[in-house]
């Protein structure tokens, strides 16, 4: 596991959030995650809905499930997933920018509903997901075996659990921990960033069944080749952009540095994306049932 040399804590991360919150939006969308590129002829906004079916898929979701999507951003992957699926789905953040942008969005729909609170202290009670889904925030758990026991927590048993991941690679040299994956973390306040091999140890232990692992990191590692290129436009052609990163008050200036690390970290092979799914076993009779 990677652990950056600075501690990264739950409120660096909310700090992070609001702080970058205009630069998200204008720099990542509305979904502030990955696209995924099966054709290579997908447009962004495309290549990022074809990110979130493909995890709805994967978990077969039925009408009238409920749904914990953790780490919810701006509740635009939640408001997709209940207005293609009819289900209802509970949004986690710590940010408190990202959940006033999320509650205005439950505002149109009954099926959605947002709260800022920290998954690792969460308040809900034992049994109460159908689904719980993670799409790139358990990199921001400081406690990941504590993100997994939630999970399994919460869920009902039969449940499902899918979790999109930004990895580091098995056997990273110390050139690679050096140079991309430390600063990666430091730069993006995470507070560590898994393995394989680690997510599937955390979930296991947890008690939950794993199903299986997509390895998707060529289909998404584009989505770095753009934000770089949007990043760069905005620095010439936007003073304010160049303003935030000239102030030394901004704490979080530096994740500009990241934005070509990353790109550079896929293209190499030291940082992967992948899909881990897995399940609640059934309990009856004093044995467990995958």
């Amino acid at each position: 596991m990677i652990v950056p040399r600075e501690v990264q804590t739950s409120a660096a991360v909310a700090e992070h959030y609001d702080e970058l919150d205009p630069f998200y939006r204008e720099i990542w969308g509305e979904h502030v995650h990955h696209g995924l590129w099966k054709t290579g002829r997908e447009t962004p906004d495309e290549a990022v809905e074809a990110l979130i079916a493909h995890l709805a898929d994967k978990l077969d979701l039925q009408p009238g499930q409920h749904v914990c999507d953790v780490g919810c951003g701006y509740g635009a992957t939640a408001e997709w997933l209940a207005c293609h699926h009819n289900v209802r789905v509970t949004g986690v953040t710590l940010s408190s920018a990202q959940l006033q942008r999320a509650q205005a969005r439950s505002t149109a729909s009954t099926l959605l509903h947002f709260s800022r609170e920290d998954w690792l202290e969460n308040t809900f009670g034992d049994e109460t997901f159908d689904q719980v889904i993670a799409i790139e925030s358990s990199e921001h758990m400081p406690d990941k075996q504590r993100f997994f026991d939630e999970v399994f927590r919460t869920l009902r048993p039969g449940g499902r659990f899918a979790v999109y991941a930004w990895l580091a690679c098995d056997g990273a040299s110390s050139w690679e921990e050096r140079y991309l994956l430390e600063p990666i973390c430091r730069e993006g306040r995470l507070p560590s960033m898994g393995s394989e091999t680690e997510y599937r140890t955390w979930a296991s232990k947890a008690g939950l069944a794993v199903d299986g692992f997509e390895d998707l990191s060529a289909g998404v590692r584009r989505t770095w080749a753009l934000c770089t290129g949007r990043v760069a436009r905005k620095l010439l052609t936007q003073p304010r952009y160049r303003r935030y990163l000239l102030d030394a008050h901004a704490r979080n200036r530096i994740f500009a540095l990241s934005v070509p690390r990353i790109w550079i970290a896929y293209l190499n092979g030291s940082m992967r994306y992948g899909l881990l799914t897995a399940h609640k076993p059934v309990k009856a009779s004093g044995t467990l049932y995958a």
